[in-house]
């Protein structure tokens, strides 16, 4: 089996040493190739050799396109479309980290599948590429022999879900605990905590309340009991968050305490410890909101980090 990164002039360095350190460290090794075998010189400057020429490369069963700031604009290196395209011909998994979706959209190899790149392009590349299926939050997206990944730690994810494929879970436990990383942020987890995407309030006594949503998820936090301890009245709460948050208070509270419980599940507590110690209340509310929003049960989210962990 061999996998193969194509570098080009100006990639991002990190899309391509956070990747190649996770296969270095489980003993897999990896061809990094430049269109035309010479070599390259990051975003960075920092110059870096390769192995061999696109044209050198054969039967390449794993294909890795890291990404660049430039992608997102339209420059496409010279020879990089053609390198991925002759790359990925007989490639059984095709891979980009970051902006590199850009690279394989361009040239239709992600027509009719779900993608994802770095959440600051995800418009972009919506609009640019309508046949494909934007998944704008997630850490990484396989659809058939195709994966995607968000921005550039999110490369570290994506290796290590490749590395267990072909390696078992032994072995990418072992890569990242080496690495001191964690193993391993669900494909679907989003981009980022409730907090950080979330729009800044505007309004002093509103951001308060935000940050004791976030602090004490497990409080009471009905309607009722956040307009008296903000000093609102329920109206008047409710249209302050419609206008600067976006939603409702109770999704806020909602997707905090979701993100909580999917914390202490990690952790391996257990489904009803999880319910109860984040004020989701029974196993039952846990399961019903975990379905509506990843589409899994608790049980099986927690069997996920508990065979990875142990």
């Amino acid at each position: 089996m061999s996998i193969v990164m194509l570098a080009y002039d100006r990639v991002r360095l990190l899309d391509v040493t956070g990747p190649l350190e996770v296969f270095a460290t489980s003993g897999i090794p990896v061809i990094l190739c430049s269109p035309d075998g010479r070599d390259v010189v990051t975003s960075s400057g920092l110059r870096i050799g390769v192995n061999a020429a696109v044209s050198e490369i054969t039967g390449a069963h794993t294909v890795i396109v890291p990404g660049s700031d430039d992608l997102p604009g339209g420059a496409f290196p010279p020879g990089s479309l053609d390198g991925v395209t002759t790359l990925a011909r007989d490639a059984r998994r095709i891979a980009s980290v970051c902006t590199g979706a850009f690279a394989l959209a361009e040239v239709g190899l992600l027509d009719g599948l779900r993608a994802t790149t770095h959440w600051r392009h995800t418009t972009t590349f919506a609009r640019r590429y309508p046949r494909v299926e934007v998944e704008p939050d997630a850490i990484y997206v396989r659809d058939g022999r195709m994966l995607t990944s968000a921005g550039v730690s999110a490369g570290i994810d994506l290796a290590l879900a490749m590395v267990e494929e072909d390696g078992g879970a032994d072995l990418a436990r072992e890569v990242a605990r080496d690495m001191v990383v964690f193993l391993q942020r669900p494909g679907g987890q989003s981009q980022f905590s409730v907090a950080a995407r979330t729009p800044r309030a505007r309004h002093d006594g509103l951001r308060r309340l935000l940050d004791a949503v976030v602090a004490d998820p497990a409080a009471d936090h009905s309607l009722p009991a956040l307009a008296v301890r903000g000093g609102f009245s329920v109206r008047h709460l409710t249209r302050l968050f419609r206008e600067q948050i976006g939603g409702t208070p109770a999704a806020y509270v909602e997707s905090v305490r979701l993100e909580a419980a999917r914390a202490l599940l990690e952790a391996g507590e257990t489904v009803t410890a999880a319910a109860d110690r984040t004020g989701l209340g029974s196993e039952e509310s846990l399961r019903r909101i975990f379905h509506r929003h990843l589409g899994v049960a608790p049980s099986s989210y927690r069997a996920r980090f508990r065979s990875a962990k142990r």
